[in-house]
């Protein structure tokens, strides 16, 4: 049964090549520009989240590390690992911040992308 990855991006470009190469390997995913997305986490039950920290629909009122930090504090969802991505320079720190469990900054290598997963989805 194929892993399930739902990644978060509002930049187009790079959403569509992390979703291409994530089910070229045989993952199930689903993508979303925004984070109303996570409203459907109980059918989706994904396996992991590949979360952008800067998602231009929520402006300064919310960002990926407090959507992080809220997954993270529920117990429905605090199971489910979540990677940030962005290319702030202190991604690190606000990934530590959220609570995720990991970090990629862009711009990334692909087989970053993937040993990322991997890690994940072992």
């Amino acid at each position: 049964m194929a892993k399930k990855i739902l990644v978060i991006e509002d930049e187009k470009d790079i959403r569509e090549t992390i979703v291409y190469v994530l089910e070229e390997q045989g993952y199930e995913v689903t993508s979303s520009e925004d984070a109303k997305i996570l409203k459907s986490l109980n059918t989706l039950k994904p396996d992991l989240i590949l979360l952008d920290n800067w998602l231009t629909e929520w402006k300064s009122d919310v960002n990926g590390q407090q959507i992080s930090k809220e997954l993270k504090s529920n117990p429905a969802t605090s199971h489910i690992p979540i990677v940030m991505i962005s290319a702030v320079s202190n991604i690190q720190e606000i990934a530590e911040a959220g609570n995720a469990d990991d970090y990629l900054k862009k711009p990334f290598d692909l087989n970053d992308i993937l040993n990322m997963v991997r890690k994940f989805t072992a």
